[in-house]
């Protein structure tokens, strides 16, 4: 029996990687519930994440993500797609890892810029975080994001030119074979 069949699984990275497309996929595939932290969020105070960071800050917000992420890992058979920066916090990475295997999902920053251009949803739910915004702030971000991101996941996922299909299949062979013994 794989150790993850009684664990959380959660997808990072930042955002446009796909962690809420494919997780969704992932938890089809295992039988497992599906739960988005940024939905989740949204869902509990009936506020948009830009909402949110415009009255309270996003200091506010990551407290917020911290107790949604914190609340999943008492849960089994689950797959959560984080928010981006769900990894900032040291006892948000705690929990995380204690409670089950960590998949980070990466894109170049073409990629991401591209995929976020396309997506109406994320202009009117996420605020922008830097002052640049767009590439600007995708390419300083991944700067600081990136080696927190290495130190959490248990592995990586390339998601460039890969359909979600093909992304959770490979997840799911990765989660298989992380579990044999070496």
């Amino acid at each position: 029996m794989p150790h993850f069949e009684n664990a959380t699984i959660f997808l990072i990275g930042y955002r446009g990687t796909g962690k809420s497309t494919v997780g969704r996929l992932l938890a089809e595939r295992l039988g497992y519930d599906s739960i988005d932290t940024d939905d989740e969020v949204e869902l509990r105070t009936g506020k948009s994440i830009a909402a949110i960071f415009a009255n309270a800050g996003e200091n506010a917000f990551r407290k917020l993500e911290a107790e949604v992420i914190a609340e999943l890992c008492g849960r089994t058979q689950i797959v959560v797609a984080t928010g981006g920066g769900a990894v900032l916090r040291k006892t948000t990475r705690s929990v995380m890892r204690a409670a089950g295997p960590i998949v980070w999902l990466t894109a170049s920053i073409d990629t991401i810029a591209a995929r976020l251009a396309t997506d109406d949803a994320s202009s009117c739910r996420r605020p922008k975080l830097t002052a640049a915004g767009g590439k600007d702030e995708i390419e300083t971000l991944l700067q600081l994001r990136k080696p927190i991101y290495r130190a959490c996941a248990t592995f990586v996922v390339d998601t460039e030119g890969k359909s979600p299909v093909v992304l959770a299949n490979e997840i799911l062979v990765k989660l298989l074979s992380h579990d044999r013994p070496k």
